[in-house]
């Protein structure tokens, strides 16, 4: 039934990869917290990609977004990231979660649609 709790509980959740400048990060991932697009972002600070643009093997540092969010938000969230990231290729990749703790997973859910949930 769209819009009950057990419809809530049938979406996907996913885990996504955003890389990004050093210091831009920050700004990026409490936009879309407040936004209600993600759950939660852990920023990782200094790591090292290695990658072909422009002809050439480049090697830069830059911080590693991993966002929590639903597949139903997917398409509205990568359009946002876009419209704020200084790259004009950002990373953007996710990974369905197979698995994990409900309530925790419930809470993530609660978060994009802006319901409370209770219990597990």
């Amino acid at each position: 039934m769209p819009g009950s709790a057990e419809a809530e509980k049938s979406v996907p959740c996913v885990v996504a990869f955003v890389t990004c400048a050093n210091g831009k990060s920050r700004e990026i991932a409490r936009t879309l917290v407040e936004e209600k697009l993600v759950a939660c972002v852990n920023i990782i600070p200094t790591v090292t990609s290695i990658y072909f643009w422009d002809n050439a093997v480049q090697e830069d540092s830059e911080e590693l977004m991993v966002l929590k969010t639903t597949a139903d938000a997917w398409h509205k969230l990568q359009a946002r990231i876009k419209s704020l990231h200084p790259y004009d290729l950002p990373e953007m990749i996710y990974f369905p979660i197979q698995g994990g703790y409900e309530p925790y997973l419930n809470w993530l859910r609660s978060s994009i649609t802006g319901r409370e949930t209770v219990g597990g």
